[in-house]
């Protein structure tokens, strides 16, 4: 496994990468004919919550352990938080992107499968990139092929999480919560979406993910979500390597939210 920290050139940000390479499929370990056994695999670009204000632990390594165990490979971004203002976090995940995309071959990495995923705040960063890249100047290299949203930071309006978005905006919130309401900028080119939330979150409301599944189905975009009834916000994996024993956030039946968010990356038809 490649797991290394990089510093990007533009922006700063840095960038844990949890790499698998092909060594298991090397053909002279096959008996048989010798084949082609370079595997193109998805990668993914991890963007951990906390409210614009940190980046949690539990939903970094281990979603990136957890996807190396799919067969994908796994990026933490390690964004800007407060006091740094938007659109610095945007910046740093297009040049996350397109890095990634650019290393794709060496990183035995599909560049038309690299997709975006965030928890919570980590979610409205990730969902930026995808639904606000054309903001950038860096054109379509920096615009994800997927986005897997856990939770997440969507709305500036009724269901906001009001705190992410000081953190994000500072004294400039009221002119500019509008301009990052995820859910006003879907377009076309939005790319397709797999999204997730509990019906009981009372601290990002289940609206986020509502309102932005909305917006996407009104776009034509591909979009599967998936509603648990019950759990707290911030489950991340839901499990022991998230929590201690006896929890709150052990929600055992929302363990397999990252089973079929694998499943349907894999199975996305992203060709171009």
């Amino acid at each position: 496994m490649l797991n290394q920290r990089i510093v990007l050139p533009e922006t700063g940000v840095n960038l844990v990468t949890y790499l698998t390479n092909n060594d298991a499929l090397e053909g002279k370990y096959i008996a048989g004919p010798m084949h082609d056994f370079d595997r193109k695999r998805p990668l993914v670009l991890v963007f951990p919550g906390g409210g614009y204000a940190r980046r949690s632990p539990r939903e970094a390594e281990p979603i990136a352990l957890r996807l190396l165990a799919y067969g994908i490979q796994a990026v933490i971004v390690e964004y800007s938080c407060a006091p740094a203002r938007y659109p610095t976090a945007l910046k740093e995940a297009g040049e996350a992107v397109a890095y990634c995309r650019a290393h794709a071959e060496e990183w035995h990495a599909d560049p038309n499968k690299i997709a975006v995923l965030g928890f919570s705040a980590g979610g409205h960063a990730a969902g930026s990139i995808g639904i606000l890249w054309e903001r950038l100047e860096m054109g379509d290299i920096c615009r994800p092929d997927a986005m897997i949203l856990c939770y997440p930071v969507i709305t500036g309006g009724e269901f906001a999480h009001r705190g992410s978005f000081k953190c994000l905006l500072g004294d400039k919130h009221d002119e500019m919560v509008d301009f990052v309401s995820l859910e006003k900028h879907v377009k076309k080119n939005t790319p397709p979406a797999f999204l997730w939330h509990t019906w009981a979150d009372e601290t990002v409301p289940v609206e986020n993910s509502l309102l932005l599944a909305c917006a996407l189905r009104k776009a034509g975009v591909d979009c599967e979500m998936h509603i648990y009834q019950n759990g707290k916000h911030g489950l991340s994996l839901s499990n022991e390597e998230c929590f201690p024993q006896g929890a709150p956030n052990m929600r055992p039946e929302c363990q397999n939210w990252i089973d079929m968010a694998a499943r349907w990356l894999k199975e996305l038809n992203t060709s171009k």
